[in-house]
């Protein structure tokens, strides 16, 4: 099915751009979300029309996807996690964490559908960088340190917390 695309999406193409779709893609993602109409000599003529106005819409989303990425590129965080000896954590780090650590650090609106991690989620201490893809082409770069926590209980290799048995007796003597 031909259609004219209302916005740029991914590898089909750019704004009034004619591509060939599958009818169920159309159908059921295409033209509910807006993002094309079907490519019939009717819609082509009030396609041009509205040209200028689609291109301004798309242009002033590029404008706040940029914004944001001024905001979030760049910034280090630092994550405190449990982990063993040997560096691998008790459990991971996900896309939700650090959309969630970005945004108490700079107060941003970031998502985590807008952290890629291709690799998967980090179970091991460690520095990464984390790509971000805040839409419309629009992305940016956070560095990650991963380092272990800190705390008065040992955590045993099994991940059990081995409580500390001396503040319990300084606790008794007095």
């Amino acid at each position: 099915m031909n259609v004219i695309l209302l916005e740029k999406i991914g590898k089909l193409g750019g704004i009034g751009d004619t591509a060939n779709v599958k009818a169920g893609y159309a159908r059921n993602f295409l033209f509910p979300q807006g993002k094309a109409i079907q490519a019939t000599k009717q819609n082509k003529a009030e396609f041009e029309l509205r040209r200028a106005e689609l291109m301004a819409a798309h242009n002033e989303k590029v404008a706040v996807a940029q914004k944001r990425a001024s905001v979030v590129d760049g910034i280090t965080l630092t994550m405190s996690v449990n982990a063993s000896d040997e560096g691998k954590l008790f459990g991971s780090v996900g896309t939700r964490d650090i959309a969630d650590a970005i945004n108490a650090q700079v107060g941003s609106d970031l998502v985590k559908a807008e952290v890629l991690m291709p690799h998967g989620v980090i179970r091991t201490l460690g520095e990464y960088e984390i790509d971000l893809d805040l839409g419309y082409d629009v992305g940016a770069t956070v560095k990650l340190s991963v380092i272990g926590l800190d705390s008065a209980a040992g955590v045993s290799d099994d991940g059990r917390i081995e409580e500390d048995d001396t503040s319990a007796d300084a606790e008794d003597d007095n």
